[in-house]
């Protein structure tokens, strides 16, 4: 290879490495860690510290920004914003800035209305900031990121909260909706005793502390806390989602579940998400799309809500999503 040519290669690699680098402009703002800690069981040693409250914003380079997808992520226990990162160079080509959100609560499954406060606060902040539009909002998530946008939005529009965002739509990813199956699931977890007990015993501990009971004794406590439950006989929750368009994503992984841990149809995700696609369609959203991966699609080794994003096609989603703008 002679010597033109090798700087002339040289030269495109500078040109892309270039355009990768600086096409995206991204700004963190976070508070400083409170000196406290979270109670988390029953034990001594049962606490977790506090994360970072604050937010990390990606906007796109040389234009302003024409919608915005909204994570909230945890801080701290984790790769920061590490699933909203997947959609900065998809979201950036389309015009979109991305928004992370943490409050300090490590785990935050926003029972409380002191964390939707804080995440609302963040939010406006960042729209204020930096002037982002008020139109064509996204909210996506999976596990507990999905869960907190649920509740965030249900919890915005019943509160008296002076800045509203104008929601376009709401992407699901393989989390869970009805927080009674999943505390009867973990109660089978701990019985059969063939996952990892850490988790089961976590999470059904933060649910009977703050919803004050079990399904059994504070039944209504856990529909009300559910965007979508089974045993709601009153289904109250359906129609705050019902005007948003809702992309959901399931990977049921029925043959794995089976084998590795001997988990029935009932202690599935999935479940929860067919569910709550069926109640939209009966109260009249027809703006609903179900994507199910199949085992050929998640080549990983686990099969969770994390291994679901990582999977999904984000230039397929963001072309869903900029198809919901243009309607």
């Amino acid at each position: 290879m002679n010597k033109t040519l090798k700087l002339f290669l040289l030269l495109i690699l500078l040109i892309v490495f270039s355009k990768k680098s600086f096409s995206q402009k991204i700004v963190e703002r976070y508070q400083p860690v409170k000196d406290d800690s979270l109670r988390i069981g029953t034990g001594e040693n049962n606490f977790l510290p506090f994360i970072q409250r604050g937010y990390t914003l990606m906007l796109p380079k040389g234009k302003a920004a024409e919608g915005v997808l909204i994570f909230l992520e945890d801080s701290g226990y984790d790769k920061k914003n590490k699933n909203a990162k997947q959609m900065y160079n998809q979201a950036n080509e389309q015009g979109f800035a991305v928004l992370s959100v943490s409050t300090e609560i490590p785990f935050d499954f926003y029972f409380s209305q002191t964390s939707i406060l804080s995440t609302y606060k963040l939010i406006q902040e960042a729209f204020t900031r930096y002037n982002l539009p008020n139109e064509n909002i996204f909210f996506l998530g999976a596990s507990l990121v999905g869960h907190r946008a649920m509740r965030y939005i249900k919890c915005s529009k019943e509160g008296d909260y002076g800045f509203q965002l104008d929601i376009k739509g709401i992407v699901i990813c393989n989390f869970t909706l009805d927080w009674t199956r999943k505390w009867y699931q973990h109660k089978r977890d701990i019985r059969i005793n063939r996952v990892n007990l850490w988790e089961p015993i976590f999470i059904n501990y933060m649910l009977e502390t703050y919803l004050n009971g079990t399904p059994k004794t504070s039944p209504e406590s856990y529909h009300e806390f559910s965007p979508y439950s089974y045993f709601d006989e009153k289904n109250r929750n359906i129609t705050v989602y019902k005007n948003y368009a809702v992309r959901a994503y399931i990977d049921p992984a029925i043959k794995y579940r089976l084998t590795k841990y001997l988990r029935t149809l009932y202690e599935n995700n999935a479940t929860d998400i067919v569910s709550f696609l069926a109640e939209l369609k009966l109260v009249g959203n027809e703006s609903t799309e179900l994507i199910v991966l199949q085992p050929e699609d998640n080549p990983s080794q686990k099969k969770n809500a994390q291994s679901t994003w990582n999977t999904i096609n984000k230039d397929d989603l963001m072309d869903w999503i900029q198809k919901q703008v243009e309607k």
